[in-house]
């Protein structure tokens, strides 16, 4: 039998599955400094963003359910 792979919780309060298997991630940007970014940009940060094929693999490792 196969050991099972722990959820790496660092990762799992930062990224969350869809029904299609794609990852959602919150988007940079908007920790600080905001008194010169645009309501539209500080509104548009505030939506989730999709992350990149490239990443997903290593992202799926780290969650594993």
């Amino acid at each position: 039998m196969k050991n099972k792979i722990k959820t790496n919780s660092s990762a799992a309060k930062r990224y969350k599955k869809t029904k299609t298997g794609k990852i959602l991630r919150a988007k940079a940007f908007r920790g600080h400094i905001l008194e010169k970014k645009s309501s539209a940009r500080k509104r548009n940060l505030r939506r989730t963003g999709l992350v990149k094929k490239c990443d997903m693999q290593a992202i799926n490792y780290l969650l594993p359910n």
